[in-house]
């Protein structure tokens, strides 16, 4: 299943794929997207262990109000790195079998994975600056490919 993500560069919106190789480009412009998509237990997998980029995972609920004040830093984090990292959306309440294989505990919870393995975690709502230096200082440390 594909989201619709406007194109920073011109404003067109794209389609883009829970996954794909490479990276996602504009078809107008051919500017980098930001690659935010909502997974769940059936797409986990291929959208996020087998990405090429780091992915940061958002597992998250509608009614959790620290889930709400995260939510838009997240999809910010995703606008600002388009063409390094990709975003995936978890809602916990449609998707058990993830939070139980992770044991999310506690919402929100942030996962950063890279070369397919879960690689840093983060639980609980943070700022925006604390929560880019959380992802900063770990990516700099996750293995590539």
């Amino acid at each position: 299943m594909a989201s619709l993500v406007e194109c920073p560069g011109c404003g067109r919106r794209n389609r883009v794929p829970v996954s794909a190789k490479g990276r996602l480009r504009c078809a107008n412009c051919h500017a980098d997207l930001p690659w935010l998509v909502d997974v769940g237990d059936d797409t986990f997998a291929e959208a996020v262990e087998q990405s090429r980029l780091p992915v940061l995972v958002d597992v998250w609920a509608p009614w959790c109000g620290p889930c709400r004040m995260v939510g838009p830093i997240v999809e910010q984090l995703a606008r600002d790195r388009a063409g390094t990292l990709k975003v995936a959306k978890v809602n916990s309440d449609t998707s058990p079998a993830v939070s139980a294989r992770h044991r999310v505990t506690s919402i929100p919870t942030l996962l950063l994975y890279a070369g397919g393995k879960e690689v840093a975690r983060a639980v609980g709502a943070r700022p925006a600056g604390e929560l880019r230096r959380w992802l900063d200082a770990n990516l700099e440390r996750a293995p590539v490919g």
